[in-house]
């Protein structure tokens, strides 16, 4: 029930201790303001983590071969190990019930694009259908390659916008003629990629093609491949895991490798990477609570001090209130409400300034590993909890300590 004199009172003793009663504001405001902070900077720092595992299929399995280190078999270390079509064949054979999306790359770095007068040096990658969304690139115009490319030796090409600007200045590429290594390729489209200017400095053709017009035999660099979905991520991550166990004998076995030669064939499980990452996050986030914690409890023992003094000082009224017959719950109740009433107005001013910081300043920070930090409403709500209980608790100990006053004692008070 509302309680206009209490209000009265609590007013009063706010007005007769105006910089005391700010400077604890100030501390729990302080630590509600420093908690929020740090909950949007954990929170972009997952974003900037989840961005970065966007730029490429998410629970891609990329695996490059290496130089071996170890004696295998008679065979010497320090072989480089190179990879085949008959790989990317047999691991499609012996295990394309598992896989969603696979590709193979042959690459070619270097390679001179020349368009009328224009040229530059961009990756030529050789690959398949599928790499598009491995990659996940987005086309701006045109096509991506395809099974008949694939199936005839097709000189198609797909361009980045990067090589699009340079080559073309402002002409559309769709149909025209590139020139590489004395071949001619026909531009049949155009992609971005999230991975920005560098990813897209590059040409994607079929792999039946670059392996023909660059020499590159049956060799392949590179193998791309995505397990079909689980119900659950921890579930998508032991499948993973366990397939990458198997291929990595596989591969080790088919290029007579030691079992325990860790460098000859490397195996990147963007979901184990990801799990990695993300419970790294949690840690993190775990930890700024309880930064954030620790500093609004250094607030509350600001407020409860204060309300310790405030008790002393009006000793001698709340002994002539027990006299005049208040229960020892009224007493607690007026001391706790100003405690609460205290905490909560600056907690909530804290909160207010962190929130308007993290919305007009959030959206501007966009470094490599954070990005658009934020702090959704459940958080808010949270925050509210932690205030009203932070009051309490600033409130409890002195109240109690009131409720104790002996009113003989009381009135002796000076």
């Amino acid at each position: 029930m509302f309680d206009l004199d209490r209000w009265d009172e609590i007013f009063e003793t706010i007005r007769k201790n105006k910089l005391r009663t700010f400077l604890t504001g100030l501390s729990v405001a302080s630590g509600i303001f420093i908690l929020v902070v740090l909950l949007g900077i954990g929170e972009g720092m997952r974003n900037g983590i989840a961005r970065e595992f966007e730029q490429d299929a998410s629970n891609l399995i990329f695996v490059f071969p290496g130089v071996t280190s170890k004696e295998y078999k008679g065979l010497n270390p320090g072989r480089r190990i190179q990879l085949k079509n008959q790989d990317y064949d047999q691991i499609l054979r012996l295990y394309g019930d598992k896989l969603d999306k696979s590709a193979s790359l042959y690459q070619n770095w270097g390679q001179v694009l020349n368009y009328g007068k224009e040229s530059g040096s961009y990756a030529v990658h050789g690959t398949f259908p599928a790499y598009q969304e491995l990659e996940n690139m987005s086309l701006t115009s045109g096509r991506f390659i395809d099974l008949h490319d694939l199936e005839n030796s097709e000189k198609a090409m797909v361009i980045g916008h990067r090589v699009k600007l340079d080559l073309f200045k402002g002409e559309d590429p769709i149909g025209k003629m590139v020139q590489v290594s004395g071949v001619n390729f026909k531009v049949v489209g155009v992609f971005t990629d999230p991975g920005g200017e560098r990813d897209e400095a590059r040409a994607v053709v079929p792999i039946t093609t670059a392996q023909k017009a660059f020499g590159g035999a049956n060799n392949i660099e590179r193998l791309y491949l995505t397990m079909k979905p689980e119900d659950n991520f921890d579930a998508a991550v032991a499948a993973s895991n366990q397939f990458s166990a198997q291929l990595e004998d596989f591969l080790k076995e088919q290029h007579t490798v030691a079992p325990d030669d860790n460098s000859a064939i490397h195996i990147n499980n963007y979901l184990e990477n990801a799990k990695r990452f993300f419970t790294l996050m949690d840690m993190i986030r775990l930890f700024f609570w309880g930064v954030g914690i620790c500093t609004i409890i250094a607030g509350v023992v600001g407020v409860s001090n204060i309300m310790l003094i405030i008790v002393k000082e009006r000793t001698r009224e709340i002994g002539i209130r027990k006299a005049l017959g208040a229960q020892p719950l009224s007493i607690i109740g007026m001391i706790l409400h100003e405690s609460i009433f205290v905490t909560a107005i600056a907690g909530f001013l804290g909160l207010i300034f962190s929130l308007t910081l993290l919305e007009f300043i959030g959206p501007m920070i966009e470094t490599q590993y954070i990005y658009n930090p934020t702090v959704n409403f459940t958080v808010a709500i949270n925050t509210v909890v932690i205030l009203v209980i932070a009051g309490a608790l600033a409130g409890f100990f002195p109240a109690w300590r009131a409720a104790r006053i002996k009113p003989i004692t009381a009135l002796r008070d000076e």
